[in-house]
């Protein structure tokens, strides 16, 4: 097979409709997937290249500016006798650094999350040879639900992974639940640091035909110490126990509940407990509460959704240090951690696939408050235009602007926030 440099893999992707290109791709995977479709082995790489931009209007901070690229490149053993093993390189080269990554000491810009950084990002041991049942332990990626509580924090360049042991069960005398229960000992985070935990967590799933699924959880995470590299962070104060209720159904348009052949419902129902556990030393109980009820037409998806986590002080709020937070409370990251008076995100979106859904538009609408709803906390809108040509490459425009709120004390949010990306990948 003739090779190709990563940097024209882009693109192919303008041209992923010819059946030139469409011969190329095929020609690269045959030759990263091993005989019987990958089953006897793979490679398997990723290169994200990302330009991204953060203006905080009213602060002291520099205009941050990050061109960065990050490549995942792994290999895949062959299956035998039930045992299969992974190991996967993890790099991010910052080809321009006006930022602060929180690592290279650019302290007077604004923070983007993405050291220039290599590491081991997984490597993993699993087997397959009790029925209906496998087990992975080492490093690894650990996505559990929406990734509200257990995630990779994918949407950053270097992601997070654990130093874990999972095990994965599918029942079979009642079809549809399937169970998650592992232990994870240490964690790699997406800001390059290592935080040492202990922390035990289960996860129970049950498909119910299509309507949706009822997942039961719970979480104890107990982070053993402070940040070796800031112990001024209070690593030990994000222990919890968290437990949890979750009805959902769904996610995209097709697998709504259907009402007719262009019609249907989505929804989301969920609450959580939460207190102090382990290492923690400031007793506590917060409530989560998160509820979503939506429709979709002829493939345009609309959503309105509440999200409450609950405060009471310092220390004393809900929180999900292990969660892709990205995903909630705006794109704009303002509330990555909950506020001490705690937040109420109240928003609204609307999804719009063209080109056979191969193009997206979304819009999301956030108004923030603490969790009284009397505590005005500001609002956001934030926009994605996604365009994915075939299985394997993508491109990405995405833009984010937070309205700070009057009475608002919460320091990381106190100015109004704009930020942009753009971004193109490659995933084989």
């Amino acid at each position: 097979m003739k090779k190709l440099p990563l940097t024209s893999l882009f693109s192919l992707a303008i041209f992923s409709g010819s059946p030139y290109a469409e011969g190329i791709t095929q020609q690269i995977e045959d030759g990263l997937n091993f005989h019987n479709n990958g089953k006897n082995g793979a490679i398997k790489f990723d290169l994200n290249t990302r330009y991204e931009n953060v203006n905080q209007e009213e602060s002291p901070l520099k205009t941050a500016n990050a061109f960065t690229s990050r490549l995942q490149a792994g290999l895949l053993s062959p299956n035998f006798y039930g045992f299969q093993a992974y190991a996967e390189y993890e790099g991010n080269l910052a080809m321009v650094e006006d930022y602060n990554s929180q690592r290279n000491g650019n302290t007077g810009y604004s923070i983007i999350a993405d050291p220039e950084k290599s590491e081991l990002n997984q490597l993993w041991l699993s087997y397959n040879g009790i029925p209906n049942t496998v087990i992975k332990g080492g490093r690894q990626r650990i996505k559990l639900d929406d990734d509200r509580f257990i995630g990779n924090a994918g949407w950053r360049q270097m992601e997070t992974t654990y130093d874990a042991v999972l095990v994965t069960h599918t029942n079979q005398q009642l079809p549809g639940l399937v169970i998650n229960a592992g232990y994870i000992g240490n964690i790699q985070t997406f800001t390059g640091t290592t935080e040492n935990i202990e922390a035990p967590f289960l996860n129970i799933n049950y498909k119910m035909g299509n309507y949706g699924n009822v997942i039961g959880y719970g979480y104890w995470l107990d982070y053993t110490e402070d940040n070796i590299q800031d112990p001024k962070q209070k690593t030990i104060e994000k222990s919890s126990q968290t437990y949890g209720l979750r009805a959902t159904c769904c996610t995209k348009p097709l697998e709504s509940i259907k009402i007719s052949d262009n019609y249907g419902l989505v929804y989301n129902a969920e609450w959580n407990y939460q207190s102090d556990y382990g290492h923690g030393q400031t007793p506590y109980e917060a409530h989560r509460f998160n509820f979503m009820g939506g429709f979709s037409a002829y493939n345009v998806l609309f959503k309105g959704a509440m999200e409450q986590l609950n405060g009471s002080g310092a220390n004393r709020h809900f929180d999900t240090p292990l969660g892709t937070n990205h995903q909630f409370q705006g794109w704009a990251d303002l509330f990555l951690t909950t506020p001490n008076d705690g937040i109420r995100d109240v928003f609204g979106s609307v999804s719009v696939p063209f080109q056979e859904g191969s193009l997206v538009l979304t819009g999301v609408y956030h108004a923030f408050s603490d969790d009284t709803g009397r505590l005005d906390f500001g609002d956001e809108w934030d926009f994605l235009l996604m365009k994915k040509f075939g299985k394997h490459y993508s491109l990405l425009a995405k833009y984010a602007y937070y309205n700070a709120g009057n009475d608002l004390a919460y320091a990381t949010a106190s100015s109004d926030t704009q930020k942009i990306w753009l971004q193109a990948n490659v995933n084989f």
